[in-house]
């Protein structure tokens, strides 16, 4: 029986700040070769590539704002040919953009509040320094912190505005389906990406799975960003539903097992419930 085919979608020279986007997809697919049989491209060349194979599967392909119309035309032929892509394209969170963080801010989750008008400011927690992000930013790219006199001055329709939080760190949760993998956290709030592992509390993972049910993607890997606030409230930062880095070189030898063992199994799933 031939193995399942897999296009991995990654952009091995991407420069992430604090992070070698390339060694962790170096890795994975030296494991998911005992799988299935695999070929790596770029992004800007999945949707000429994607049909000779089972499934495309997007890693550490970097922010589709550097490739934004190649991307828009994958997406769109994918879902036009029926194309089975990894993470499924239905994500509601960072893969449509930032307009879910409004929409979970309306509906009372705990998220940093964000509004995107000029009138809706009394909306927040009153601060003296606003975060200011485009809604299609992605790693930090555009993001801007200003003062309560000047944060009107940068408001338009392509920007979030969320109050500027002094949390006590950071903490990402893993999931492969709706499975809990582990949680990273970084303890200095200066070092984002210098992560720890951390055993998150009952009350703490349920929060994380809260954001995960509210996405209802049946397969993929999502990471859930939060921090924790003054109050000791963890809040959303992002639910990254396209192609989040893992950290999987802050695990153990046993922890990178556990995580390629569920990310296979959800791959096996995934392409049965596609052919089902």
């Amino acid at each position: 029986m031939p193995r399942p085919t897999l296009l991995y979608v990654t952009d091995l020279a991407y420069q992430a700040r604090g992070r070698r986007y390339c060694d962790e997809d170096i890795f994975l697919t030296s494991r998911l070769r005992e799988d299935f049989d695999l070929a790596l491209c770029h992004p800007r060349d999945a949707a000429a590539l994607a049909d000779g194979f089972d499934a495309v599967v997007v890693r550490n392909s970097g922010p589709v704002l550097a490739y934004q119309e190649e991307y828009d035309a994958f997406r769109e032929r994918a879902l036009r040919v029926g194309t089975r892509v990894y993470n499924p394209l239905s994500g509601k969170a960072d893969m449509a953009g930032k307009q879910y963080l409004l929409d979970l801010t309306a509906a009372g989750y705990p998220v940093i509040p964000t509004v995107d008008r000029a009138e809706d400011l009394d909306r927040l927690p009153g601060t003296d320094r606003y975060v200011v992000k485009p809604k299609l930013g992605a790693d930090s790219i555009g993001l801007r912190i200003v003062s309560a006199d000047e944060v009107h001055d940068h408001i338009d329709e392509h920007v979030l505005v969320q109050p500027c939080v002094d949390f006590a760190y950071e903490v990402s949760f893993y999931f492969v389906d709706h499975d809990f993998q582990y949680a990273l956290y970084a303890p200095h709030a200066d070092r984002r990406w210098a992560l720890k592992p951390h055993r998150p509390t009952p009350e703490d993972l349920e929060l994380a799975r809260r954001f995960i049910h509210w996405n209802a993607l049946g397969h993929g890997i999502q990471r859930v960003d939060a921090c924790r606030a003054p109050d000791g409230a963890l809040l959303l930062v992002e639910l990254e539903d396209l192609n989040p880095y893992l950290s999987l070189d802050a695990l153990d030898d046993e922890g990178r097992d556990a995580f390629v063992a569920a990310m296979k199994a959800s791959l096996h799933g995934f392409l049965a419930s596609a052919s089902g």
